[in-house]
């Protein structure tokens, strides 16, 4: 692409930019365009987006940002953009801001006044929703689960949720969170994908039940999106009739 039409970034400005989940050309001609000019490339994960980077001959540097470290940084970040240098956001896959530490920086960029541009591109959501066979209409993204301390509390929430469920699960945790579901949600319809967009891509679709009966057959690595239908009408008539008989 000629430099005439390349995206040009403007100073004192960050940038949200989405990186592939998984295959190395999913990313948009826009995403190498801010990669390649802006002053500082924010990563969560320095050693993970060096790939993407030196795949595309982008040699921005880099700083790392992270859970760990973000409380720390992102002063050093708004002090960066308040003297005119424009930074991008990545994390290690798909749309910063989303289960990552992005939002922590987006937050104080407000609060200073600071011009923000998010860049469309990938996430895992999406692709699974619409691959699943689930109503696509209306749904509720939940992220991860509270490993422990308010799981309970948020599995009973969802248990009256209309829409689509949307989590996002460790392969540590996946066979404990359908067991969780099938016991606060009943045996609904659901799916787990794995790996999305990746040589090892895996879709699983049934009931809670044959997912568990089928966990053997999960690949217990990479990252999956667990998908539940909601409360259909007649699970909720059968909800109130069981209510009533227990009064």
């Amino acid at each position: 692409m000629s430099e005439d039409n390349r995206y040009k970034v403007k100073p004192g400005v960050l940038y949200l930019v989405s990186t592939p989940i998984g295959n190395l050309r999913d990313i948009t001609l826009r995403a190498l365009d801010v990669l390649q000019q802006v002053d500082v490339i924010a990563a969560e994960d320095t050693r993970t987006s060096r790939i993407l980077l030196q795949h595309y001959a982008v040699d921005t540097p880099m700083l790392s940002y992270h859970d760990f470290n973000k409380e720390k940084t992102t002063p050093r970040l708004i002090d960066k953009l308040q003297h005119n240098q424009c930074i991008a956001v990545i994390s290690d896959a798909g749309t910063p801001g989303i289960s990552d530490p992005a939002f922590y920086l987006v937050r104080e960029a407000i609060n200073h006044g600071i011009q923000i541009e998010a860049l469309p591109g990938a996430t895992a959501f999406v692709p699974a929703l619409i691959v699943s066979g689930l109503a696509t209409d209306r749904f509720v993204f939940e992220g991860f689960l509270p490993p422990k301390k308010g799981r309970q509390t948020r599995l009973q929430e969802l248990a009256i949720e209309p829409r689509t469920i949307i989590i996002y699960e460790s392969p540590f945790r996946v066979v404990k969170t359908l067991r969780d579901l099938r016991a606060a949600l009943g045996n609904r319809r659901a799916v787990v994908v794995r790996e999305i967009s990746k040589k090892f891509e895996q879709v699983v679709r049934g009931q809670l039940d044959e997912l568990l009966e089928q966990s053997d057959t999960l690949t217990l690595k990479g990252e999956f999106v667990i998908l539940v239908e909601g409360l259909t009408r007649e699970q909720k008539k059968q909800l109130s009739k069981i209510k009533r008989d227990k009064q």
